[in-house]
């Protein structure tokens, strides 16, 4: 048993609570947390801290399989020449690509993760996970703007979800994104995830989205044809309100990652359907678009917001830390412990993991992390800040 206190601790149960004592057992799980350690009668026998103890973070968006892609593209050229350079350059990298997700593995529990949410292609990351301190639940992307393949893409996904029920990987079967499915994909991938406990999109992360949905122009229509990759017959939805509302499966929760061109007509629609959150990952933003997510005014539409870090091949870390420091930088109105209950509990309730993760109460297994260097008088995060996982 392990006895921890910090001058400050997040439990997400309430305001911080200074210098309380949490008890934990050897593998996690909290046993008690006791008001002050002033008051016991044995305050010898705790670590003390610092600084702020948090639940372990939740990353609700990554992409684990595209470690090996590290630095691989130059930054702020925009998704369409993103997307482009993924298509060529996925599998002529001369890098060891288990090795690289491996690294990544470790550099994710290092940074506090404890819940991620990862988005595959293929089985390539499945062993790692299985060995993994982190719990991930894995979401297999279908994409394919071809009518005319539809069935094909579903089939490539089914193997990957054989493999992922042998292995007892917890798994969703979801969408890349409204532009990239047609119609006749998308209607197969619904009824595939019509029993699905949490279902992801990428949505509305490059302003040219909306242009190829509504008349098929546009430099996502330049991308798909410098690649060969259009097709004779376009087939998408109307629009990004009309692909969740009319085109995605209503069970479970939804994940919307990215949102960096979300504007508000869009997002009362969309909040129509229930149970979404809205992930934001404003390290992949800055890198890809140099733009950051109108968090602002998700808050004022009164979304639920959680936090994702993309891949290493869209961002330069995968540190949860990072991105909340982007938002404060950018958002500094938006109190710390809004930002830590992003970053953790409303990721766990996004997961369907809140009776596991994301608050430090008895019974839990959370994890815990301790923030050093923060600004305990105003309670903020700063450019030196760093964490540092304590269970």
């Amino acid at each position: 048993m392990r006895r921890l206190s910090a001058q400050y601790v997040i439990t997400n149960t309430g305001a911080p609570a200074k210098r309380a004592v949490i008890s934990a057992e050897d593998d996690g799980t909290i046993i008690s947390i006791e008001p002050g350690i002033e008051s016991l009668r044995d305050p010898q026998s705790v670590e003390f801290f610092n600084g702020i103890i948090i639940p372990g973070f939740v990353n609700c968006h990554c992409h684990l399989e595209l470690s090996h892609m590290k630095g691989s593209f130059a930054e702020g050229t925009g998704l369409e020449n993103f997307i482009m350079h993924i298509r060529d350059a996925r599998n002529n990298i001369p890098v060891d690509e288990i090795s690289a997700a491996q690294q990544t593995d470790k550099l994710l529990s290092d940074e506090g993760v404890v819940l991620c949410a990862d988005v595959c292609n293929t089985s390539l990351t499945f062993n790692i996970k299985k060995k993994s301190r982190i719990q991930y639940h894995n979401f297999l992307e279908v994409f394919g703007t071809d009518p005319q393949k539809a069935g094909k893409r579903m089939d490539e996904i089914e193997v990957v979800a054989v493999d992922a029920e042998r292995m007892g990987l917890s798994y969703s079967i979801t969408p890349h994104s409204a532009y990239s499915v047609s119609l006749p994909l998308f209607r197969l991938i619904k009824e595939k995830s019509k029993m699905n406990r949490v279902t992801t999109i990428h949505f509305m992360e490059t302003s040219s989205e909306a242009l190829f949905l509504s008349d098929h122009s546009g430099l996502l229509r330049k991308s798909y044809e410098a690649s060969g990759l259009l097709p004779d017959n376009i087939l998408v939805p109307a629009d990004h309100a009309t692909t969740i509302l009319d085109e995605m499966t209503t069970a479970g929760n939804l994940l919307l990652v990215h949102n960096t061109f979300a504007d508000s007509e869009t997002v009362k629609r969309v909040k129509k359907r229930g149970r979404t959150f809205w992930c934001l990952c404003p390290g992949s933003n800055l890198y890809i678009e140099k733009k950051m997510p109108p968090v602002e005014m998700l808050m004022k539409e009164g979304c639920d917001l959680v936090i994702g870090t993309d891949s290493l091949a869209s961002n330069k870390s995968l540190s949860i830390l990072s991105e909340l420091k982007l938002i404060q930088k950018y958002f500094p109105s938006i109190p710390l412990q809004e930002l830590i209950r992003w970053a953790t509990i409303s990721g766990a309730e996004a997961l369907g993991e809140d009776n596991n993760f994301g608050k430090i109460v008895p019974g839990k297994k959370p994890g815990l992390l301790l923030l050093e260097n923060a600004d305990l008088i105003n309670f903020k995060l700063l450019p030196e800040t760093t964490v540092t996982r304590l269970v």
